[in-house]
């Protein structure tokens, strides 16, 4: 766990996302949750020493930020697409995963169940917790559905996975002109530190780099449709492995990824 700031921390050696808090007068408000059940166990006895869980704020739509919920206590906030496929998860299914990449969690599932946001936004949301003010911001790009933490009095914004720190971003339910944008929009926060969905805690500086492998992105399958390149001659022939490792944990992933994120882009720029 890295102490970012005063009252922040944050994990990135876990896999999946990077979960963090902060410690307020008046109790610990969590920024997404560890994916993995023994991990959520072990971070919420670290946290129970900072103070009661308020509020837990979940950044995006998928499983690795909002599955670790289930240990904690507090108001879950969320944007209503995520509320939407929190409801539309699969205890099942999270169960099969683990029991292929990580089974010794299986015995933490007993009476598991997945625990929907009870307050929800579309656009823009500020929940004051003590002397502290957290603004909460719907900024599309890796999903639609993709929401920046921002922390003044800490000067910390929580990206969610719009910022993938020096690791290979994941573009597969992406929409990518939007992403420039709020790139754009998080460079205008006056934040100093960035945790990132995933990757080390970095700085605003790396905004630049992160805009130009998006589009990188977008002119290589721009390029392949200008082309005529089916999807398939296009999955075929871009790959931006060179640039970016894969998480060490997800590296087999990788070629498969390449395609996913090809596929995503080519049957949006096609529109």
């Amino acid at each position: 766990m890295q102490k970012v700031t005063g009252n922040v921390y944050a994990e990135t050696e876990l896999a999946g996302c990077n979960p963090g808090f902060v410690v307020t007068s008046e109790g610990v408000v969590m920024i997404d949750t560890p994916q993995m059940p023994a991990d959520a166990i072990k971070w919420r006895d670290e946290i129970v020493k900072h103070g009661p869980v308020r509020y837990i704020m979940i950044t995006e739509p998928h499983g690795d930020h909002f599955s670790g919920i289930h240990f904690f206590e507090g108001t879950v906030i969320a944007h209503e697409g995520t509320r939407e496929a929190i409801l539309a998860a699969d205890v099942e299914q999270l169960k099969e995963r683990l029991q292929q990449t990580a089974p010794e969690n299986l015995p933490f599932l007993e009476g598991f169940s997945y625990h929907p946001p009870t307050i929800t936004l579309n656009d823009r949301a500020t929940i004051y917790v003590g002397d502290h003010t957290f603004q909460l911001t719907n900024h599309p790009g890796h999903t639609p559905y993709q929401v920046a933490v921002y922390i003044p009095e800490e000067k910390v914004v929580f990206t969610s996975d719009n910022i993938f720190y020096e690791t290979h971003p994941f573009l597969h339910q992406a929409v990518p002109y939007e992403w420039l944008n709020s790139l754009d929009r998080l460079q205008e926060l006056g934040a100093e530190h960035m945790v990132p969905g995933h990757g080390e805690v970095c700085r605003p500086s790396y905004i630049p780099e992160m805009k130009a492998a998006i589009q990188d992105w977008i002119d290589a399958v721009s390029d392949a449709i200008s082309k005529g390149l089916s999807l398939e001659e296009a999955q075929d022939t871009i790959s931006f492995l060179d640039r970016y490792p894969m998480d060490a944990r997800m590296e087999a992933m990788g070629p498969m990824l390449q395609r996913m994120n090809v596929a995503r882009l080519y049957e949006v720029l096609k529109k």
